[in-house]
């Protein structure tokens, strides 16, 4: 029998809670766990209803409902469509935002050494995350399993488990309820040993296998991104005679072209604390070592989900500062706008 929504919601929050506590759920824990606003007594009536149906059970008289194996069923494969949805969209939408904002960031580049007639350069965006936002366990085969993980960023990141036990399909439901109820939402500092140690006794003889999905979850927390970095204007460093003869000229073109150098530049005002995002290096203070001569002033842009990202224009230093920072903060705006319509 198909369950109408009502009475899927409560045996939504009866397992929910009962994986969360290990004890028998009643009707007024209900009451207070969904936001359904109805009474206790209409809840026990479909508790009474989804028990005759098969989907809970009392344990013992006087005691609350527990998930019959039929209810986790239920539950799992509703979780899963939802789950793998969910995925699937934030792929699509992933891929969309990601060629939308590679397009926007060149010519945001274009747009500043125009607009200033200096040297241009923006990062695409580094993702600053520390928070789980989902687990979805696959069995590929007999030997491997594979981990989705999903992190604050909406960063996807797969990984190949092999395995050494034989697991079903229905362990690996199991497991990802397991997971996703204890630990969506939590960054890698709250997933403390104590957790760890209660989920891989709720695991069971799968207590290794918990082990290593968590081991793979820090490693795609703290893993680094290439950082793209696009610059323009490159030739406008030889309209500024300071800056125009050869040796100067082509190291800080060189910088600009490689710009491997300029990634120390993107971590140092990514790291930045200034409270208008705006941070200016002359001379001496630049952290790019050949680009002593010049000045720097750069910007951190926001999108938003951890999605943060370096502006900057490079220039002598006898630089129009008023201008430049006008037209950071202008771009700051406009890829604000844009970028979150």
């Amino acid at each position: 029998m198909e369950l109408n929504e009502r009475k899927m919601t409560i045996l939504k929050a009866i397992v929910r809670n009962y994986l969360e506590t290990g004890e028998p759920v009643g009707s007024r824990t209900i009451s207070k766990f969904t936001d359904l606003n109805l009474s206790s007594a209409t809840i026990r009536n479909e508790m009474a209803d989804l028990e005759e149906l098969g989907y809970i059970i009392q344990p013992h008289t006087s005691a609350g409902r527990i998930p019959s194996d039929l209810g986790y069923r239920i539950y799992v494969d509703a979780m899963m469509v939802e789950k793998t949805k969910e995925v699937e969209e934030l792929k699509v939408s992933l891929l969309e935002k990601e060629e939308r904002l590679d397009h926007l960031l060149k010519q945001t580049a274009k747009l500043l050494a125009t607009n200033t007639n200096y040297a241009s350069m923006v990062s695409a965006p580094s993702l600053h995350r520390n928070k789980l936002k989902l687990i979805q366990l696959s069995r590929v085969n007999d030997t491997q399993l594979l981990v989705v993980i999903v992190v604050e960023g909406n960063v996807i990141k797969n990984r190949l488990l092999d395995i050494t036990e034989d697991i079903n399909e229905e362990t690996v439901l199991k497991l990802n309820i397991l997971l996703n109820t204890h630990l969506n939402g939590l960054s890698i500092e709250e997933i403390n040993l104590g957790m760890i140690t209660n989920l891989k006794k709720q695991a069971g003889i799968h207590s290794d296998i918990v082990a290593e999905i968590i081991d793979e979850v820090a490693k795609a927390i703290h893993e680094e991104e290439d950082l793209e970095i696009y610059t323009s204007g490159a030739n406008n460093i030889f309209k500024y005679p300071e800056l125009a003869d050869n040796k100067n000229a082509s190291e800080i073109i060189s910088n600009l072209e490689e710009k491997k150098a300029l990634n120390e530049l993107v971590v140092k005002t990514l790291s930045g604390d200034s409270d208008t995002g705006i941070q200016v290096y002359i001379g001496n203070e630049s952290p790019v070592d050949t680009m002593k001569d010049c000045s720097i002033v750069t910007a951190t842009y926001d999108l938003g989900d951890g999605m943060k990202g370096t502006i900057g224009i490079i220039g002598p230093k006898r630089m129009d500062y008023e201008k430049v920072v006008d037209n950071l903060k202008g771009v700051m705006k406009e890829l604000d706008s844009i970028y979150k319509k």
